[in-house]
């Protein structure tokens, strides 16, 4: 039980020391959001202008939620991704990577207060986007399905920590690139898993590697809820898939990790920096 009480307290610890981070680079933080609020209008604006652009009647309160709900899910997911994926590289950009690496901690206790605060993070980041979108737009949500909605973003928020901690290896076996790699593997996830689109346009051979993206679930599971009003029966098809795959991801990420660190530890690119 004690041994519990500590591991608890720990992962708090790196809840804490994260939202430490924010508040120390809270100009950085500012314009990230503004930038994220500006990017998110600007898709949704999109949506609201499609019939002064194609010069046909189009619903543009349909399309207008449609990029909505793209947009939102996919900053949320991508911000768990990245805090996720990041959290070695933040070791290296705060000099901490050998005091963390070092400390009576397991790695483990530092994944899971990481994630915690990647939740955290990524639903404050989200709700404050979605408050400036509802001041400018009239959304209409009468159809939607909000419990179903829910629970696909929580079995694909499952399967973002899983594809995070996977890719979380990198940075720890390239110190020089690393970090640019998971931002690679996050551009692929977003061109295939139709964020902005449907599926159904990419090109034949790209299609069956969007069934692979666990962001394609989540978003077209999102969308039969939020849009359709889909009974939540009918969503559960869109979360077993994602279940599986968080519920494979997550331990076989902790073990790769762990076998990643013992070899950066005996090859000594810890505290290598590029």
């Amino acid at each position: 039980m004690n041994r519990f009480v500590y591991e608890v307290k720990a992962s708090y610890a790196f809840v804490e020391r994260n939202f430490n981070l924010v508040k120390r680079y809270w100009g950085w933080e500012l314009v990230w959001l503004t930038y994220s609020v500006v990017n998110s209008l600007a898709i949704t604006y999109i949506g609201a202008g499609m019939e002064a652009i194609s010069g046909r009647r189009v619903d543009t309160s349909y399309l207008v939620l449609y990029l909505l709900v793209g947009t939102l899910v996919w900053h949320y997911l991508s911000l768990v991704f990245d805090n996720v994926s990041e959290m070695i590289a933040w070791e290296r950009w705060e000099g901490t990577i050998e005091y963390t690496f070092m400390a009576p901690v397991s790695r483990f206790t530092h994944m899971v207060g990481t994630t915690i605060f990647s939740l955290i993070y990524g639903l404050v980041h989200t709700v404050v986007i979605l408050a400036v979108i509802t001041l400018l737009f009239h959304l209409d949500l009468g159809r939607a399905n909000l419990l179903g909605s829910l629970l696909v973003l929580m079995a694909g928020t499952l399967s973002f920590i899983g594809l995070g901690i996977v890719a979380a290896v990198l940075p720890l076996l390239f110190p020089e690139r690393g970090s640019q790699m998971t931002h690679v593997i996050q551009a692929v996830v977003l061109l295939i898993s139709g964020v902005y689109y449907p599926v159904s346009v990419l090109p034949n051979w790209m299609q069956p590697i969007a069934r692979l993206s666990p962001a394609t679930y989540v978003l077209e599971g999102m969308r039969g809820g939020m849009l359709q009003g889909a009974m939540t029966r009918s969503l559960l098809g869109y979360v077993w898939p994602l279940l599986v795959v968080g519920i494979a991801a997550v331990p076989v990420g902790v073990f790769v990790f762990a076998q990643a660190e013992r070899y950066a530890k005996r090859t000594g690119r810890l505290k290598r920096s590029g």
